[in-house]
């Protein structure tokens, strides 16, 4: 069965295709030939999920799921939630975000935080959602070279290291994405699409 993950960014890409059965034919963006620029115009992570699933569906006319994350954080009231890829500038810059927040960070004692990642699948026409929170603290400075976005500023609950210095596999198992992905490949196998 051939599924589009609808993104072009390749560390989400590896992460999600390494728990991916043998009998899925995971597709990216680049692999269909969308280079459009969708539009994130949602004011929630679920909106912008649905935004972009429902568009590759209607536009490719293939199954299809999208997600969005955010970091959410407590003594920001939550931002940068929706906002979190261009909290720095529609530039969408990795490392001027984490500067940013780390600033607005600046002496304040709650460091606690949460990334939450929804993810909507468009499967034969009905559409489906799936959540994953990964709870933890943000950090003084960052660490680690792994992973990508806020991974070197976050730690998650449980652990003394930031999900950037963690492995891929130890971090498939505990974030966000992979709680809700993992949700998503049993509702697949459920519905007799993939074998568990």
């Amino acid at each position: 069965m051939k599924l589009v993950f609808a993104t072009h960014n390749l560390h989400k890409l590896k992460e999600i295709q390494k728990l991916v059965p043998k009998n899925i034919q995971l597709l990216s963006l680049t692999d269909i030939d969308c280079f459009e620029d969708i539009a994130e115009t949602a004011t929630t992570i679920q909106g912008n999920a649905l935004l972009k699933a429902s568009y590759i569906q209607e536009h490719y006319h293939f199954n299809v799921f999208a997600d969005d994350t955010g970091l959410e954080v407590e003594a920001l009231n939550n931002a940068p939630g929706v906002f979190s890829a261009r909290y720095a500038g529609e530039h969408k810059n990795d490392a001027d975000n984490v500067q940013l927040l780390l600033k607005n960070m600046d002496g304040k004692v709650n460091r606690n935080a949460k990334f939450r990642t929804v993810i909507a699948l468009c499967l034969e026409g009905t559409t489906y959602t799936f959540e994953g929170i990964a709870k933890g603290t943000i950090t003084q400075t960052p660490a680690g070279c792994n992973g990508f976005g806020y991974d070197p500023i976050f730690i998650p609950e449980g652990y003394t290291s930031t999900f950037a210095e963690l492995s891929s596999d130890e971090k498939n198992r505990i974030s966000h994405r992979g709680k809700a992905f993992e949700k998503l490949l049993h509702f697949l196998a459920q519905e007799k699409i993939i074998k568990e």
